[in-house]
């Protein structure tokens, strides 16, 4: 399923027509989630660089034995240090590396080592039928939630929304991380204490799927988002206004999606600014356009551009509760 331009384009097309008739609309959803095997210690994880450079590069070396650090041998994608402009090699080589390492035997698990801009340029060049061949965790957050959406869209491959290569591993994340990848056991994930601000008390149960607000909303008219039906759905956002975060919830909220899921989760806004006139708040803002939909919502999961983060698989089930501010999956997150 490797598009040219031509097919993506009319691919894309299509999707957006069939929108305006069903929010969400996708051509080819896949109904059922794969669920790949955990890592072990001594397992390779494959670094690839789908989005923006590392403006230092002495910082590949220090993430490199970073992850190394943590049990695991690494293999560098051939153009994972390339530079083209802000981007991390054209596009094509970028996706070249996203399907080499879904090929590659040698490859447990593929890891990015930063987001930044630029996976909504290389999704036209993804062979997802490599990918749904060759099933694996492929881990990322921010930028990178343009793949993990598109590959479980595409393939049914549960993703994970987590840390980068270039995110801070503390102790908190690190412990995540492996949770979450390397047992065979469904668990809960509790935030701090008092980050938690409850929108719509309750439960609700359904998929988790989500990411960076700002990128989600630009796949919309692409194909490669999943269905919202019932699904469980969070987001995060870093360095926005909140008139801006405003603005992308309303898109949300005219697609229709809000009508559809059954359950919100708004993680961490980081450096996202009031004006200094009259404003709303963020809390006020997610507020007023969850509230009429009579759904559980909270804000302040663990969940973002922080350096304490959770890794949550995307297109598992799992049970909220707002009241408690957890997330609690209902079957294991990996084989």
């Amino acid at each position: 399923m490797n598009f040219t331009r031509k097919e993506f384009i009319k691919t894309a097309s299509a999707a957006s027509a069939g929108a305006l008739l069903s929010p969400g609309f996708n051509l080819n959803a896949s109904p059922h989630s794969i669920i790949p095997e955990k890592l072990k210690r001594g397992d390779t994880i494959g670094m690839i660089s789908p989005a923006s450079i590392l403006n230092e590069r002495s910082d590949y070396y220090r993430i490199v034995r970073k992850i190394e650090e943590l049990g695991f041998e690494v293999k560098i994608g051939e153009h994972a240090k390339d530079i083209f402009g802000y981007f991390a090699g054209t596009d094509r080589n970028r996706a070249k590396d996203v399907n080499a390492m879904f090929a590659d035997s040698e490859v447990d698990a593929i890891l990015s080592f930063r987001g930044g801009w630029g996976c909504n340029r290389i999704l036209e060049y993804i062979d997802f039928d490599i990918i749904a061949q060759n099933p694996k965790p492929f881990i990322g957050f921010s930028d990178i939630t343009s793949l993990l959406l598109s590959i479980y869209s595409k393939t049914g491959l549960v993703t994970y929304h987590g840390p980068v290569g270039k995110s801070d591993w503390t102790d908190y994340t690190a412990s995540n991380f492996k949770n979450c990848l390397m047992k065979e056991q469904a668990f809960t994930a509790t935030s701090k204490l008092g980050s938690i601000l409850k929108v719509k008390g309750g439960r609700a149960r359904g998929k988790l799927l989500g990411g960076n607000l700002t990128v989600l909303t630009a796949m919309f008219g692409s194909g490669c988002l999943p269905e919202w039906q019932d699904a469980i759905l969070f987001v995060e956002e870093v360095g926005e206004d909140v008139y801006r975060v405003d603005r992308m919830l309303t898109q949300l909220r005219l697609a229709g999606v809000f009508e559809k899921i059954n359950g919100f989760i708004f993680g961490k806004c980081v450096n996202c600014k009031v004006d200094s006139g009259p404003h709303f708040t963020l809390n006020e803002i997610v507020r007023q356009h969850i509230s009429e939909f009579n759904i559980p919502a909270f804000i302040g999961a663990n969940i973002g551009h922080i350096a304490d983060m959770i890794t949550l698989p995307v297109g598992l089930n799992a049970e909220i509760d707002a009241d408690a501010g957890s997330i609690k999956l209902l079957e294991a997150p990996v084989n």
